[in-house]
């Protein structure tokens, strides 16, 4: 039975060996310690691409920690996006023996070596660094830190527009701030934007596409979803997308004003963004989104024979909208917890849902990037948002191991499940969600992802199963093919 390629072991343990690397993080220590030898201008920026759970928390620790061993650097400091994900950052530096502290405005930086704890790190957000900028600009412009990294999670937050600088002020603050690092380190699991801008951290090299002279983001360091699905790091996923009928106008005595569309095959866009917002409607008549979601149940009672602590997310639009897809839920008996940006205790619940504290997780948009629960199996995708980051972000929650269930499982993982309307839009970012696609920058404005930037109306090869009633066949997608050794143990 594989085991993962390092130990995933949820704290730190007395007198246990520090985890051991795993190869793309072995490559991140030598890419860095080569960075730091660079002198021309932009060598301090490194790019990392890599999937969900293919712990980029971590190699971004394990690299400060190795060249803070060679004497290269002194200190490190970590931006976020959220607030949220700081216990994240918290964990795994203590797994490594190092103090990564919350930066605190009124609390002067001691020079490194110097101070109580001799800590190590500090954790920001990019909401404070730009409310409190010209704090820090004092702080970290100068000498006290000594030789530091600076780490950008989910870097493609810190989009950069010259033209209107205003517009990526996160952007603007993290150069600002972090010109005078000696190495600038971007992860993300995302490489892309859907406004058309470059980030942070990103190179960017000119290619020429279909006769066009573009500009590529290219990643130093790439590691894809089905890579680590083959190494038995992050499990694949399965689709079950509801396809059916979707019902427009209204029917008044004898004389019908409906016009029928199916949803997994209309060709027009602005008809297949209206099929799905009727699509993810609980009362509406075509009844798919009761199916996604009573299907998503049963899978997960499946799941459970083997998996007891499992549990499942819905993605809502919005607050009523999750509202009646939690009371519907209820009704069936399962226990559920609701969270959303208005809740002052959406953190509290997240942490007792990872904690095994309910059934269902019904959420808008808290349990996206950086949301760590290995035990989420299931997945019901029920809005209207369809860009290619958030329904990747959305379904990789799915992905994670932990150290348990390692043990238990053999190589490939046991498969985790995402059930959705049959938009086209999503089947298509369904077919290729374990590759990593290029990011290209083009000199028109960008074409928003909902606008199908393909070409394609519907995914090629998908057959459209439709009843006399709205709803229709389930249309599944399995996920990478693997190599024929790993199906067969």
């Amino acid at each position: 039975m594989a085991a993962p390629s390092f130990t995933l072991a949820s704290g730190p343990v007395p007198g246990a060996m520090p985890p051991r690397p795993r190869q793309w993080q072995s490559q991140l220590i030598q890419l860095l310690r080569r960075r730091l030898e660079r002198q021309d201008p932009g060598g301090q920026d490194v790019l990392i691409h890599a999937g969900p759970g293919a712990g980029k928390t971590l190699g971004a620790l394990l690299g400060y920690q190795a060249l803070a061993a060679d004497g290269r650097l002194q200190r490190f400091v970590v931006f976020t996006h959220r607030s949220s994900i700081a216990s994240q950052w918290r964990q795994a530096a203590g797994r490594l023996g190092l103090e990564l502290r919350d930066w605190d405005p009124g609390t002067p930086l001691a020079p490194a070596g110097e101070g109580p704890g001799h800590w190590q790190g500090l954790l920001l957000t990019y909401q404070a660094a730009s409310r409190n900028q010209a704090v820090l600009q004092e702080q970290l412009g100068g000498a006290g830190l000594g030789a530091w990294l600076a780490i950008a999670d989910e870097v493609h937050h810190l989009g950069l527009d010259p033209e209107e600088p205003e517009a990526s002020a996160w952007g603007q603050t993290f150069s600002s701030l972090t010109a005078g690092a000696n190495l600038r380190l971007g992860l993300t699991g995302t490489p892309f934007r859907a406004d058309n801008l470059s980030f942070c951290s990103a190179r960017r090299i000119e290619v020429e596409e279909a006769g066009e002279r573009v500009e590529l983001i290219a990643p130093d360091l790439s590691v894809e979803p089905r890579q680590l699905i083959a190494a038995g790091d992050v499990r694949p996923l399965e689709f079950r997308f509801q396809d059916g009928w979707i019902d427009h106008g209204r029917q008044e005595g004898t004389n019908p004003e409906l016009e029928r569309s199916p949803l997994s095959a209309e060709i027009r866009e602005s008809w297949r963004a209206r099929n799905l917002r009727r699509a993810i409607r609980l009362g509406d008549g075509s009844s798919i989104a009761l199916r996604v979601l009573l299907n998503a149940r049963k899978r997960l009672e499946m799941v459970r024979r083997h998996h007891p602590g499992a549990g499942g997310i819905v993605i809502a639009r919005d607050i009523a909208h999750a509202r009646r897809l939690s009371h519907l839920l209820v009704e069936e008996g399962d226990q559920v917890l609701l969270v959303h940006s208005q809740d002052p205790e959406a953190a509290s619940r997240l942490a007792e849902f990872q904690n095994g504290g309910a059934d269902w997780l019904v959420s808008i948009d808290m349990a996206s990037e950086g949301f760590d629960a290995p035990r989420l199996r299931v997945v019901a995708y029920l809005t209207t948002v369809v860009t290619r980051s958030r329904f990747v972000q959305a379904i990789t929650r799915a992905v994670r191991m932990d150290g348990e269930r390692s043990q238990l499982e053999s190589v490939p993982r046991h498969p985790s499940y995402v059930f959705a309307p049959a938009d086209p839009l999503l089947m298509q970012y369904a077919r290729s969600w374990s590759i990593s696609e290029p990011y290209l920058l083009r000199s028109r404005p960008g074409v928003a992802e909902t606008a199908d930037p393909q070409g394609w109306g519907r995914a090629p090869g998908l057959p459209l199963e439709a009843m006399a009633e709205g709803a229709g066949e389930l249309i599944r997608l399995r996920g990478p093919q693997l190599p024929n050794f790993l199906l067969h143990p």
